[in-house]
């Protein structure tokens, strides 16, 4: 059985991480360096908390199974980067937590071929947008955005667009609010039309 390595495991979420009560499984590793980060911990060794089985991440997913199925919550796989670690996350799944509310919290910015094998079992996605301008994204993260677009061009077409909360933050310095509508402009016409619109507080940030 394959392991992977852990900056958390969080129980008993509200409202934060998808629907009804939620255990949010925050994985190490993150493709982006973003100039302000609340997991900064995830790009340094340090950071990992603990390498874990598939079967441990169950033993504790099981603990809270029946808030699970009095809220319909679940399971959101956040981190870092869930997706790079995407085949750790179906053999989870595959143990039994495929029956509750599957969330992932995600850039989008991993090859589709290393996810794809996720999207019949997920419910629901947090995609952490920053912003769709690809300069602002550069500036802000140090990578393009084009598997960002692909992907989300990808799932509108899978008829998975109404599954996908598209976080745009405000981030100062960075972009403004004509830069968030914009953003939102674009995803509309995509065939998105859940976000979540709000200001970066970097002051309580980690620059990495």
């Amino acid at each position: 059985m394959s392991i992977a390595p852990f900056i958390g495991i969080s129980r008993l979420r509200m409202k934060v991480d998808g629907r009804g009560i939620t255990t949010l499984v925050a994985f190490y590793g993150c493709p982006l360096r973003c100039r302000y980060c609340l997991n900064a911990q995830c790009f340094h060794e340090d950071g990992i908390r603990y390498h874990l089985t598939a079967e441990d991440v169950m033993k504790q997913l099981r603990k809270d199974e029946l808030y699970f199925m009095a809220t319909g919550g679940g399971v959101c796989f956040g981190g870092g980067e869930p997706l790079l670690h995407a085949d750790f996350i179906r053999e989870v799944l595959g143990l039994g937590a495929d029956k509750w509310h599957t969330t992932i919290e995600s850039s989008l910015n991993v090859p589709r071929s290393q996810w794809e094998q996720l999207v019949p079992f997920v419910h629901e996605y947090i995609v952490d947008i920053k912003d769709m301008q690809p300069n602002t994204y550069r500036a802000y993260t140090g990578k393009d955005n084009s598997l960002v677009l692909g992907n989300l061009r990808w799932l509108a077409a899978q008829g998975k667009a109404d599954s996908v909360v598209c976080r745009i933050p405000l981030i100062p310095d960075f972009n403004d609010k004509k830069a968030q509508q914009r953003s939102m402009d674009t995803l509309r016409d995509m065939g998105f039309s859940r976000f979540d619109v709000f200001t970066y507080k970097t002051d309580i940030k980690k620059a990495i």
